[in-house]
């Protein structure tokens, strides 16, 4: 059996409040295989938000250990973990998280920048991934001249410029319409049938539907687990 591209082990996360310390989570375990397709879900203050900063690296644990691609981050230094984020996740967030003042070719592009990408290949990475997601024609295009499900698009294409072994959706569909969100959790869909990781967050289950598998959270917990029959 392939090793997991996710194994965290009694992770856990505690706030300072005026209170003394609040445990957002509480020693959670969980595994995710390569290929799996995955909506976390709970209601607010469920600790589903706070899982997922741990797993994309945005925050450490107070207890527990997080095994990304084999390796334990929970404790590692901040510049290996950017370099190990940077070429293991991509990220999806509801915001879009575009920069208003560079074309959407140079938004899909940035992440090779930090990887150190000569132009042309950068240049040419975000063409093919705009032409993926079916926007290849606005690439000279700014991120105001095109629709909220055209920007999430681009925001999909951002995510999957470094070939990551996974993906994070942090509620993907939250600023869209129905129509729009069936478009991109459509796009979710082929994305996974071509082998990608997708572990999604969302509080809507008509989202989640989409998934193969749901892991339920309340009260810093997982309090379910369980396959969708979906295929695809």
């Amino acid at each position: 059996m392939a090793e997991p591209v996710i194994r965290v082990v009694g992770l856990g996360k505690s706030y300072a409040t005026a209170a003394g310390l609040f445990p957002a989570l509480k020693g959670v375990d969980l595994e995710v295989r390569p290929g799996e397709y995955i909506a976390i879900m709970g209601p607010s203050g469920s600790g589903k938000s706070t899982f997922m900063n741990l797993l994309g690296c945005l925050d450490t644990p107070s207890i527990g250990d997080y095994y990304l691609a084999g390796e334990n981050v929970a404790h590692m230094e901040k510049d290996a973990l950017a370099v190990l984020r940077n070429r293991t996740l991509g990220f999806v967030f509801q915001g879009f998280n575009l920069l208003p003042r560079m074309s959407l070719q140079d938004n899909v592009a940035l992440p090779l920048v930090y990887a150190g990408a000569d132009k042309e290949s950068r240049r040419a990475a975000a063409c093919e991934l705009l032409d993926k997601v079916g926007l290849g024609k606005y690439a000279d295009s700014l991120p105001n001249r095109i629709s909220g499900g055209q920007q999430q698009r681009v925001a999909i294409a951002r995510a999957l410029v470094n070939k990551p072994r996974l993906i994070l959706a942090d509620e993907p569909t939250g600023n869209l319409d129905s129509h729009t969100s069936e478009e991109i959790m459509r796009l979710f869909g082929e994305l996974n049938a071509e082998g990608i990781t997708i572990v999604l967050v969302t509080h809507e289950p008509d989202i989640a539907a989409h998934a193969k598998r749901q892991v339920k959270f309340l009260d810093g917990q997982i309090v379910s687990d369980h396959l969708t029959g979906q295929t695809a």
